[in-house]
């Protein structure tokens, strides 16, 4: 129920004692100089044991570049934002706890999908790359997916080009839809596969419960921002949201809260029971991997039971209308259809040897006398 964690100071000077106040990007402006000192340092280190310039240092030498031009720009852009009025800006740079909380999701994720994957022979800088593509395309996905949905109260007061374009990107207001994520991030994820060499199902196994620990996150994300609401209930762990939360302004659109009320009627915490089901999803999928007998059963088990779970929760949110004359939501249609997939999935999966094929596929370019050789994936772009 904080949409804003805290504010980065942009334009507030630091006191250096005798030497004046200089502009300075918040406290967090120290650890962005002390890091690009470090990065300097480990450089010059390089080259006087002998190094020799590579495609790595072009990168660092770009990513101090751009902290040096963030540090120089802070200043003028708090200004800037003061002098328009932004009124989440007023205070500096905020950090939305939902975007917080996805941050947190991709890095966990990734993390421990990148330590178990070292084991299969692929490189954890792989991982990384995956999950900047992935996270680029579910949000995404994830917004466009929202803004068809609901494009007629979104757009409803749009009439000029720059609101059109404000409300496009306006994710600090709420406004994704998982599965809409998910559906772009998988056809990412088998572009990704086909261009690195990797066996998809054998992915997928290992990076399942990175998936789910991701979702878990997220929707701590979603109470944090107020959306994905549930409806009233008086058990003892039903939420109020106050005021300035998205799940007040949403049921005063919807009259069901009156606008100078304090908070919203105690509803269920759907966004924690979600989150609880993306983390027990978790560890079923991370304790169930050491028992697979071919790629793509640990998939096949969190591509089985999420629908199960989302569609039962759907039954106690109170964010999304009936479809088709019936009360079942979208998601819960959806949820239907992907459950039809994970059942001729498996059906699918039962007819294929029960084999563990290597991550990695072998490189097209081997010649037939080498086939016998350890297999490699193709190099990690990771800088």
């Amino acid at each position: 129920m904080r949409q804003i964690l805290f504010h980065i100071s942009l334009d507030r000077p630091w006191s250096f004692g005798p030497f004046g106040n200089v502009q300075m990007f918040g406290p967090f402006g120290a650890l962005l100089v002390l890091w690009t000192l470090m990065g300097v340092w480990q450089l010059i280190n390089r080259y006087r044991q002998g190094g020799k310039p590579n495609a790595d240092d072009g990168w660092d030498l770009v990513r101090w570049v751009g902290v040096c031009i963030l540090l120089s720009c802070a200043p003028l852009l708090g200004a800037f934002l003061r002098m328009r009025g932004a009124p989440a800006f007023q205070d500096g740079l905020p950090i939305f706890g939902y975007g917080f909380m996805l941050f947190i999701a991709v890095a966990s994720g990734g993390w421990l999908a990148a330590r178990r994957v070292v084991h299969h022979g692929l490189s954890g800088d792989k991982i990384y790359d995956l999950a900047f593509w992935l996270f680029l395309s579910g949000i995404a996905g994830a917004r466009l997916f929202y803004l068809v949905q609901y494009r007629d109260r979104v757009f409803e007061n749009v009439s000029t080009l720059p609101e059109f374009f404000v409300t496009l990107i306006s994710l600090w207001n709420g406004g994704i839809v998982l599965y809409g994520g998910l559906i772009a991030a998988a056809v990412t994820y088998f572009v990704f596969c086909h261009m690195n060499r990797i066996r998809p199902l054998a992915l997928l196994d290992i990076i399942t419960p990175s998936i789910f620990l991701g979702i878990g996150f997220g929707r701590i994300g979603c109470f944090l921002n107020g959306c994905c609401y549930g409806d009233q209930s008086t058990l003892p762990w039903a939420v109020s949201f106050p005021r300035e939360s998205a799940t007040f302004g949403a049921l005063v659109e919807k009259g069901l809260v009156q606008p100078d009320a304090l908070c919203t009627p105690p509803l269920h915490p759907t966004q924690i029971y979600s989150a609880i089901d993306g983390f027990v999803l978790a560890a079923l999928t991370l304790w169930y991997f050491s028992r697979r007998r071919r790629n793509g059963e640990v998939f096949a088990i969190g591509l089985l039971i999420y629908p199960i779970t989302r569609f039962l929760i759907e039954f106690i949110r109170g964010d999304e209308p009936g479809l088709f004359g019936t009360r079942f939501t979208i998601s819960q249609w959806i949820s239907a259809g992907m459950f039809v997939v994970a059942l001729g999935y498996l059906f699918w999966l039962s007819r294929r040897p029960a084999i563990l094929e290597p991550l990695c596929t072998e490189p097209l370019s081997t010649p037939s006398k080498q086939r016998s050789a350890p297999l490699k994936c193709a190099p990690s772009a990771a800088r």
